[in-house]
């Protein structure tokens, strides 16, 4: 059964995970999937670099993936990457038995202003996917509640959320919204904009200061919602989340330790509070950031009885 048929039977939950850069990172991934499969994730995803620069590493994880016993979807962007480019690398994933897949434009590469590649944005590709395969993929497609950031408007990205739809998608995968209030405020638009696709919450577990204001700034321009700003400030690490540390590694907080269990115990309560938040919404899934750390997240997912409460 389709990922996007069985959201409409039932609240999934799946991980996302990224290719280790290190060879000690990927002989211990399989591991760390081992683990998370224990709580019966519907599916597993796995990031991709641009332009396919981590592509090897990619499959690899996605057959990890599939030798735990679950579906993985690949991450797939449009950056640096060309027609010819874009067939062989989805001809060798169908031949790998890979079939789900995130179609995204990716994040342009820094010093240039376009995607240098054969296509511009994400329904460009989820069209020329369904154009040259039909239906052998299923296509997830990324959701911004708080609007992308390159977009003119929300309304104008939730134009391109549709767009997305007709050109073939499936599903929605979101970029994380602490902002409860302004994703409920989505959820309706989208709905009368006509847009039908399940929606796949994702969500960031909160455990590092740096990590957590760095994903909301630099790469999604979410708001961070009051709770959690001054949950930050309250464990604030001097001078800064981002170099707490001296030249010889030792931090310069006197209280750093305890900065930082307090932090990381706020924060899975926190995230524990958002899962339930969403679930209550009778969202179609819950996609946890799962980081490569299967001891954080499994403490969340048994804290909050995701998968264990009726």
């Amino acid at each position: 059964m389709k990922l996007s048929e069985l959201m409409k039977e039932k609240q999934i939950l799946s991980f996302e995970l990224f290719p280790p850069k290190t060879e000690k990172g990927m002989e211990n991934l399989p591991g760390t999937i081992e683990h998370l499969c224990k709580y019966k994730p519907e599916y597993i995803s796995c990031t991709y670099g641009a332009g396919g620069g981590n592509v090897g590493a990619n499959r690899e994880v996605c057959q990890m993936i599939k030798k735990a016993g679950t579906t993985p979807v690949t991450h797939f962007t449009v950056i640096r990457n060309t027609k010819e480019g874009i067939k062989e690398q989805l001809d060798q994933y169908l031949a790998e038995g890979v079939d789900h897949m995130l179609a995204l434009r990716g994040d342009i590469p820094l010093g240039e202003t376009t995607t240098c590649g054969d296509f511009d944005y994400a329904t460009d590709l989820v069209k020329f996917v369904r154009d040259n395969y039909g239906d052998k993929f299923e296509i997830a497609v990324a959701g911004s509640p708080e609007g992308h950031i390159a977009c003119r408007s929300l309304e104008a990205d939730i134009a391109v959320l549709k767009q997305k739809q007709d050109n073939g998608a499936d599903y929605i995968m979101t970029q994380l919204c602490w902002d409860m209030e302004q994703f409920k405020r989505w959820l309706d638009a989208i709905r009368k904009a006509g847009i039908t696709m399940p929606v796949d919450v994702g969500i960031m577990p909160i455990l590092d200061q740096a990590a957590t204001i760095n994903m909301a700034l630099s790469r999604n321009g979410c708001v961070m919602e009051r709770e959690l700003s001054r949950m930050i400030s309250r464990h604030w690490l001097f001078p800064n989340p981002f170099n707490p540390k001296d030249a010889d590694g030792k931090p310069i907080d006197v209280f750093y330790d305890k900065k930082v269990k307090e932090f990381r115990e706020e924060g899975i309560e926190y995230t524990i509070k958002q899962i339930d938040e969403y679930r209550a919404l009778g969202v179609n899934g819950i996609h946890l950031y799962a980081l490569n750390k299967w001891k954080d997240v499994s403490e969340i997912i048994d804290r909050s009885g995701i998968r264990t409460l009726v």
